[in-house]
């Protein structure tokens, strides 16, 4: 069923429909017949094979010859190396956030708010083995993860609890936190002492800790997080050693972004 959208008569819903159909591809569906495309999509049929055919001619699809199948191609590799090069929050960052990894020898991220997610948009990878690894790009819930959190704490309340109604609260571990009322506790915690903690509420083996980096208004725009792998290191020293670690990294960066 087509979507709607009476925003605007400005609005091209045309874009929309193609962008729909990019972002149906991922790790799930790497290759996709027509018929998937606009089932994901949520579009017709028709308006699908138009709209593939377009892009496949801009060179953002591709189209196997035996099984008829499409997948995306490596152009739109490009919209997202053009965001990360003209982000200046990103160049402004990396300095810290490599400096902090070769200090604490733990993965260090940078993360950006996306409706109810967080994204990756720069990391600073561990030599040491981590339970999962996240991409640039990738997503992660705010409402269960210490990036999430800390970016929470560093807005008004009015838009916290906003964003904590529209955000799907589901269990992802056994230690996930789903009440608003407590998720919103630890937000509060979390403005109090300048840093987030989250014990295995994302991925089982893994605590992370994280702080917010504001603009010169002091509204959080972005979130630094280290994973702290629960086999090298204890909930005290979490809170203890890397929390000061991150705040200090996240105020350095909030200092570089309100001096450009």
């Amino acid at each position: 069923m087509e979507k709607e959208n009476s925003v605007s008569p400005m609005f091209n819903q045309s874009v929309e429909k193609g962008l729909a159909i990019l972002a149906a591809f991922g790790a799930r569906n790497r290759r996709m017949s027509l018929a998937q495309i606009a089932e994901m999509a949520g579009i017709s049929r028709s308006s699908a094979q138009r709209i593939v055919f377009t892009l496949e001619c801009l060179g953002y699809l591709t189209k196997d010859p035996h099984t008829r199948r499409y997948e995306l191609a490596t152009k739109v590799m490009e919209i997202g190396c053009n965001y990360v090069a003209a982000n200046a929050l990103i160049d402004s960052a990396n300095p810290f956030l490599s400096a902090m990894n070769s200090t604490c020898d733990e993965t260090v991220s940078l993360t950006e708010p996306c409706g109810t997610d967080m994204v990756y948009v720069a990391s600073f990878t561990s030599r040491k083995p981590i339970v999962a690894h996240m991409a640039i790009g990738s997503r992660m819930p705010m409402y269960c993860t210490s990036a999430g959190r800390a970016y929470l704490s560093g807005l008004p309340e009015d838009e916290v609890l906003s964003l904590l109604r529209r955000s799907e609260l589901k269990p992802l571990t056994a230690a996930t936190l789903t009440e608003p009322a407590k998720i919103y506790t630890q937000i509060d915690e979390s403005r109090a002492r300048g840093f987030s903690i989250n014990i295995e509420e994302y991925y089982v083996g893994h605590m992370n800790v994280g702080a917010p980096v504001r603009n010169k208004d002091g509204r959080a725009i972005a979130a630094v997080h280290v994973v702290a792998p629960c086999s090298r290191w204890t909930a005290e020293e979490v809170i203890g050693k890397l929390g000061p670690m991150v705040r200090e990294c996240a105020g350095a960066i909030t200092n570089a972004v309100r001096a450009h």
